[in-house]
């Protein structure tokens, strides 16, 4: 985990408050936006999915400002409605959400498409796709000022990388509801984007089967010939959030290196 006096601010995010969902530990994508926007000013309130998980959360959170730290997984009836009621009540506004969250089912996700189940597509595409659907409508409220929801994609939704099977069409839905939700929300002000990582040696990636081999693929195919770390992620969200991007929407923009130039 970087410390935050060794990131520089590329933005001002003094008095916008934010909403993260997805720090698993301090390796995840989460982390290094969060660890961003509180170098950038912003306060944040933060998310973690069991008790199990809580104390891996709170060894990020707890170094920055972060004063909303609540259990959620978006599978239990109530649960995202509750983190929403809790933000309400205790700061009656947010400026920006994060929606980084994944799964899939292990068979599912290391079969075939053509084999994978309904049970485990509807289960994949719940959290990784229709969770952000549901965030928003509960954002929408709480950004009568105007906000900006982010969401976390892979190119592996445009095009076949081997082992990714199943969040290959998965993150394309994803794709394609960041689209719609910015024109439907776009009149209110809200402005909605998906950032694009390369491989991150991640808890969520760790699932993927020979993800080991995807990471040397990527360094060595890519035009920088480097993988990107969670605080390049960062430095991204953060602009997008900013004022500076306010009149930025509906985008899915690649933080990769170049890899996504690639055939």
């Amino acid at each position: 985990m970087t410390d935050l006096a060794q990131i520089a601010p590329i933005v001002d995010l003094r008095g916008k408050r934010g909403l993260i969902v997805g720090i698993a530990n301090e390796h995840s994508i989460a982390t290094g936006c969060a660890q961003v926007f509180a170098a950038a000013g912003a306060t944040l309130a933060a998310t973690y999915l069991n008790a199990k998980a809580e104390s891996y959360v709170r060894a990020v959170t707890d170094m920055l400002p972060c004063p909303l730290v609540l259990p959620c997984d978006v599978r239990e009836p109530g649960a995202l409605e509750s983190v929403f009621e809790r933000v309400h009540a205790e700061w009656g506004s947010l400026d920006f959400l994060l929606h980084s969250i994944a799964f899939a089912p292990t068979d599912d996700l290391h079969g075939r498409v053509t084999d994978c189940s309904a049970t485990g597509f509807g289960v994949a595409m719940d959290v990784s796709c229709h969770s952000f659907i549901r965030m928003a409508r509960l954002a929408e409220p709480l950004m009568a000022e105007g906000g900006c929801l982010l969401a976390v994609t892979f190119y592996g939704s445009a095009r076949v990388v081997e082992h990714y099977n199943l969040m290959g069409p998965v993150k394309a839905a994803l794709e394609s509801t960041v689209r719609y939700v910015a024109s439907e929300l776009g009149p209110k002000g809200i402005r909605v984007h998906a950032v694009s990582p390369g491989p991150i040696r991640t808890r969520a990636a760790s699932g993927i089967d020979r993800f080991d081999t995807l990471l040397e693929q990527a360094a060595a195919r890519a035009p920088e010939h480097q993988l990107v770390d969670i605080v390049d992620v960062g430095n991204l969200a953060a602009f997008l959030v900013s004022d500076a991007a306010r009149h930025i929407t509906g985008t899915i923009i690649p933080v990769d290196g170049g890899q996504h130039l690639l055939a």
